[in-house]
């Protein structure tokens, strides 16, 4: 398990928030350079692959500091006096939004400072990209971890398929890599998927460090975390630590073609989504890693739902309201991206769900 830790406002550059249909609804395919324009793609079996990390003992920085780092040693409590478990869908820059939402469960004061004592809380992944502060998300999550140890709980994460493509697009930029339907890089599927210019110009090596040491799986109080509704994780390894350490090994490595391989699968998404086979899909995940239900982030719940919102004239959304997590897979997976990209909302929930 992991740990992982706030900044300032940045100069917003437009999102895809702004527009209808966010292009990740889509998927576009990696290979298409930004200039070209966004391919309809309305199957989802079409969309392109990738994503997430966590580890022990993190680095983690003082508030309104990314250069100086601190080690906070925890407070130790035996397991059975830990509090309650709180899990964050994809924040994707939206720092005020975070900031409301876990205000509202009690989980920070109004500075933002950590006041939840020994409770445990988990993001599942996504911090960056599309929004206008995914560096002040990722200083806030490394913060927190320090605060919460220090009371006695913990805040840790799982990497998602946009920190793995932030890390690409840092590390290769325009360095061409086989993606198995032309030339494609990391820079440009990193903008074609809403990377900010702010953000990259922010980018330090302790929050290169922080993600590329993140967790792609974890298990809580029976539930199996992950940031992808996919399959794919099993192609790393047959048990959490397997995967874990596979997907660390894979960053270390350093090998564009292997990170590009990575990223795309853990893009992929929708695996739990049939009627039929969707269930199937989560128990064998369960049945590798155990657990009695998967909670993930990565698709959009109204697009879970099959709905797509669209706007009016006077610009008001007509599109599925989330007021919540979706449970569905036969009651095997909890879906916690709210799609605050799309005007949505960004999830915090208690764990476990009564259902």
């Amino acid at each position: 398990m992991t740990q992982g830790a706030g900044q300032g406002p940045a100069a917003r550059t437009e999102t895809l928030r702004d527009f209808r249909v966010p292009a990740y609804v889509h998927d576009v395919p990696a290979n298409v350079m930004p200039t070209d324009p966004v391919p309809d793609s309305p199957e989802p079996a079409q969309f392109p692959d990738g994503y997430t990390p966590t580890e022990r003992d993190l680095p983690v920085i003082n508030r309104g500091d990314t250069v100086q780092v601190e080690v906070v040693q925890p407070v130790s409590r035996p397991s059975d006096e830990m509090g309650p478990l709180f899990v964050v869908g994809d924040v994707h820059g939206y720092l005020d939004e975070l900031l409301a939402a876990l205000r509202e469960k009690g989980l920070v004061d109004a500075e933002g400072t950590w006041a939840a004592d020994n409770a445990r809380l988990w993001f599942l992944g996504d911090f960056t990209d599309r929004g206008p502060d995914g560096i002040g998300v990722i200083d806030l999550v490394m913060r927190l971890s320090a605060e919460a140890a220090a009371a006695g709980g913990y805040c840790k994460a799982l990497m998602g398929n946009h920190e793995l493509l932030l890390l690409g697009a840092k590390r290769f930029g325009d360095t061409p890599v086989n993606s198995g339907a032309g030339t494609a890089t990391f820079q440009a599927a990193w903008l074609l998927n809403g990377g900010q210019k702010s953000d990259m110009d922010r980018l330090q090596d302790v929050h290169l460090q922080w993600m590329s040491r993140l967790d792609a799986i974890e298990i809580e109080d029976d539930h199996l975390l992950m940031h992808s509704d996919t399959t794919a994780y099993l192609d790393y390894g047959d048990s959490i630590e397997a995967v874990n350490d596979t997907v660390r090994e894979t960053l270390t490595r350093n090998d564009a073609d292997e990170c590009w391989d990575l990223f795309r699968k853990f893009t992929k998404r929708f695996a739990f989504r049939d009627g039929e086979s969707g269930p199937g899909a989560v128990r064998e995940l369960l049945g590798a890693y155990g657990g009695s239900r998967v909670v993930h982030g990565h698709s959009p719940i109204p697009y879970l739902l099959g709905e797509v919102g669209t706007e009016d004239a006077d610009g008001e959304d007509n599109g599925p309201v989330v007021e919540g997590p979706h449970v569905y897979a036969g009651g095997l997976a909890i879906a916690m991206d709210g799609g605050v990209t799309m005007a949505g909302k960004l999830l915090v929930q208690q764990l476990p769900m009564d259902i």
